[in-house]
């Protein structure tokens, strides 16, 4: 008989090694049996809580989705004004929790994913609407919607960008780096907004 309390740490633990297992390989070609030897539980335990591999991935995604949602929102709830509050949604995207080698080859093998996989695509397509929403939170105070919405885009992009080059290891985007390319776009932007008013 399972003892009380310990599904939702093996839940947690299957997806930490999840993560862990996707992190090393690069890709989602990882199989259940490898996932719960990692997490220290038995397939069947792993297909038990889970079903098959594609409810463990989205289980996955969803909770990256959630840590990153957690974060933001201690972040938000920081910033004193509409400038801090874009610089926090920065930030956070690539903290130490968030911008890790295997969090990072995650999101990528769950971009990938996504092009055949309807579930995978709502919820990058979750993970978008969000980051859009938590950047025109603040963007939307500091210039014209029209102007706010194009600079969100370019932020979102240029977070998607490095997040990719990461991946892919090509050069060394490293967290301080990226921050200070993406804080100089912003600065441009708000810049020509004054320039033009």
């Amino acid at each position: 008989m399972p003892k009380v309390g310990m599904e939702p740490l093996r839940r947690k633990a299957l997806i930490d090694a999840t993560i862990s297992a996707i992190g090393e390989r690069g890709s989602l070609d990882v199989t259940m049996s490898e996932i719960a030897g990692r997490a220290g539980v038995s397939s069947a335990l792993a297909h038990h809580y889970f079903g098959a591999k594609d409810e463990l991935l989205q289980a996955t995604m969803r909770h990256l989705l959630s840590e990153l949602g957690t974060d933001l929102r201690a972040a938000l709830h920081m910033a004193a004004t509409a400038h801090e509050r874009v610089l926090a949604v920065i930030a956070v995207n690539f903290s130490d929790k968030q911008f890790r080698a295997e969090t990072i080859a995650a999101w990528l093998a769950f971009y990938v994913e996504a092009q055949k996989s309807p579930a995978m695509r709502r919820l990058l397509r979750v993970y978008a609407r969000r980051l859009h929403s938590n950047l025109m939170s603040g963007l939307s105070k500091l210039m014209p919607r029209a102007e706010a919405d194009h600079a969100a885009e370019g932020i979102a992009a240029l977070i998607d960008g490095f997040y990719i080059r990461r991946a892919l290891k090509d050069g060394t985007p490293n967290a301080v780096s990226a921050v200070a390319v993406i804080e100089d776009y912003l600065e441009t932007k708000l810049q020509q907004h004054k320039t033009a008013s």
